[in-house]
């Protein structure tokens, strides 16, 4: 499976503002995230656990899905194993000057923590911690029949994205059914105690107090079981509550930078946010 990534990261940025006609294919059928966020990229929970290790629990954020024929949290319904509310748990895309598919102009767009905007390159492409879905992409949407966001790529931009269509023989992170319970599909135990995460995620202002919580839930899911292990929940959430890593802190400064509304920066001030703030060197192509 061969793709060509240069100057173009469409999997890792939300370009739906710079093609506006492209469908929202994530928001299709009976559940619908409850976020706005696009190309989720969901983690395995061993990866879960490698992030709070290394000290960036503070990259990650959960989604929940509503659906009609869920349980109930604060009015709302949500999709939910035996009861309890079922959750991914992914990669932040705080906003970020980026340039995407040689754009005319950087634009502000909502981009995972982990790219450098102004490479288009994945900071931690070549470390252990790269994620299981990122690496196996487009190969899950090739092995399901499923449009790739290299073809929609090719669509709205021309060039040639998805150098060939054929899947891998084996793709170790596609989990469908039970098997992906407590592995990458995780279950929040007390529903009751989400009802205002529910209308902050909706919102998009989820608090490091919320993130926190699903992060420690996902690390103490037990695999194939709807039940946690209490000692590793709390455990796990004193370490996140405590997390302050380069990603956390450039998150901040992109937020404050993109909310003064004076204009959008050059992308290299990456070089001052993220990896002044300790961010490890983009790989090169």
């Amino acid at each position: 499976m061969e793709v060509n990534c240069e100057g173009c990261a469409g999997c890792c940025i939300d370009w739906r503002d710079i093609a506006p006609e492209i469908p929202d294919h994530e928001r299709r059928g009976a559940r619908k995230p409850l976020d706005d966020a696009h190309n989720f990229v969901p983690l395995m929970r061993e990866e879960v656990v490698a992030f709070v290790e290394a000290g960036l629990a503070d990259a990650l954020t959960p989604r929940l899905w509503q659906d009609d024929s869920g349980t109930d949290v604060g009015g709302v319904k949500l999709a939910a194993i035996e009861g309890k509310p079922a959750f991914f748990l992914g990669l932040r895309k705080p906003l970020k000057p980026v340039e995407p598919f040689d754009s005319e102009e950087p634009r502000w767009l909502p981009t995972c923590a982990f790219l450098d905007p102004k490479t288009l390159q994945c900071r931690i492409h070549d470390d252990d911690l790269y994620p299981l879905e990122c690496s196996e992409y487009p190969g899950h949407n090739l092995k399901l029949g499923q449009e790739t966001e290299c073809e929609r790529v090719e669509a709205a931009f021309d060039g040639d994205r998805l150098v060939d269509d054929e899947p891998p023989d084996a793709l170790s992170g596609l989990l469908l059914g039970p098997q992906a319970v407590g592995e990458k599909v995780f279950v929040h135990p007390e529903p009751d105690e989400l009802a205002g995460v529910v209308e902050r995620m909706r919102a998009g202002e989820l608090t490091d107090e919320d993130r926190a919580r699903f992060v420690a839930t996902a690390a103490a899911n037990r695999p194939g079981t709807t039940s946690i292990n209490r000692e590793t929940y709390e455990t796990v959430l004193a370490t996140v509550r405590e997390t302050d890593s380069w990603v956390g802190r450039s998150i901040r400064a992109w937020e404050a930078m993109s909310q003064t509304k004076t204009g959008v920066p050059d992308p290299s001030v990456a070089e001052r946010i993220e990896t002044g703030a300790g961010a490890p060197s983009p790989p090169g192509w």
